[in-house]
């Protein structure tokens, strides 16, 4: 079990003072069910990067067209945005002044991402787009047994080069993210 010194008051602190945060992490981490808490609790506009990228059928949508959207979308004053999409990182790291980095372990995001995949399998997730309806993908399973040796060093590189001013929140269990969302809500009850 990782140890945490996760401060879930502070962190939330932070969240509440900011207008572009971007949520990362592995799939199965809960980027999207964070990100969509965060988004009612501070009233900031929610795009899940997946129900933009995803075409019906599951078709991506085509690179140059993706990269567009996204400058579009980061150009806005204040957003939530969920989701990795390393090659375009870059676009929303250079505009969001906090990010979400959920750090957790990689058999957490495993189950819940099997578990996700078999209780809505068929169905179409809001945070997906129409046309893509749930289903077992053993490419995404792999990925997220891979994420900690091919992509988490990527994000651990941008949180290490990020522009001072921009602040990287990273829990790294459950119990870390529930006490964050928890603190945030306390936090808005109380202002």
């Amino acid at each position: 079990m990782r140890s945490s010194r996760f401060d879930a008051g502070a962190a939330a602190r932070r969240l509440a003072s900011s207008h572009r945060i971007a949520v990362l992490g592995c799939g199965g981490t809960g980027k999207s069910t964070a990100a969509r808490e965060i988004a009612g609790i501070l009233g900031l506009p929610l795009v899940h990067l997946d129900a933009l990228h995803w075409l019906p059928g599951w078709q991506a949508r085509p690179e140059a067209e993706w990269e567009g959207l996204q400058r579009e979308l980061v150009a806005k004053d204040r957003w939530i945005m969920d989701g990795n999409y390393s090659r375009t990182l870059e676009i929303r790291l250079r505009r969001a002044d906090a990010v979400l980095f959920l750090d957790l372990p990689r058999r957490i995001a495993l189950w819940r991402a099997f578990w996700r995949s078999v209780r809505l399998y068929g169905r179409v997730r809001p945070d997906l787009g129409e046309g893509c309806p749930e289903h077992i993908d053993v490419e995404f399973l792999r990925w997220i047994w891979d994420f900690p040796r091919r992509t988490r060093g990527k994000l651990v590189a941008a949180r290490d080069a990020a522009p001072k001013g921009q602040v990287w929140l990273v829990p790294r269990t459950t119990r870390d993210v529930r006490r964050l969302l928890s603190e945030l809500r306390a936090l808005r009850a109380s202002s």
